[in-house]
């Protein structure tokens, strides 16, 4: 697997399946029925934030991540970042590759921690894999997420200093 910049000729195969994670409603915080243009525009922040993807031998786009400045002037040294895996291509190490390119990327770029504003306490799979890349649980919002199936649950705010 190789983690590179994302480029335009990429977003197709990345909106294919962004598409379907955002529409289910289950991990992340986007309305479900964004449009691919609003989508676009959000995935792809302005430096210094950066979009990446992960990909495989022959080129499949198997899933991506952005970084970006969390706050502004005084704070503006703590970075965020959101991530989206291929359902097709989930339990290959997508996820972890991702979040340690970002992680080693954004220590580079100078920033010093890195915070997570929304992660939603039902997805255990992300929660985990976060704990396990060192980061912590600050707060939660009790049923800060309207889940499609589970009701309100948490949404985490999860830290890690870099």
């Amino acid at each position: 697997m190789q983690i590179r910049d994302a480029t335009p000729d990429d977003w197709p195969a990345m909106w294919a399946f962004m598409r379907r994670i955002v529409a289910a409603g289950e991990t992340f915080t986007w309305d479900r029925d964004v449009s691919e243009e609003q989508a676009r525009v959000m995935w792809f922040p302005d430096p210094p934030g950066r979009t990446v993807v992960a990909v495989d031998s022959d080129g499949t786009v198997l899933g991506t991540a952005n970084s970006v400045r969390n706050h502004r002037g005084p704070a503006s040294h703590i970075a965020s970042a959101s991530f989206m895996v291929d359902p097709d291509h989930q339990k290959r190490g997508v996820g972890r590759a991702l979040g340690e390119h970002i992680l080693d990327q954004a220590r580079a770029d100078g920033f010093r921690a890195m915070q997570f504003n929304a992660v939603v306490q039902s997805n255990t799979r992300a929660v985990a894999l976060w704990r396990s890349l060192g980061f912590e649980v600050l707060a939660t919002l009790p049923e800060g997420f309207r889940h499609p199936v589970e009701g309100y649950v948490g949404l985490h705010i999860m830290y890690r200093r870099l």
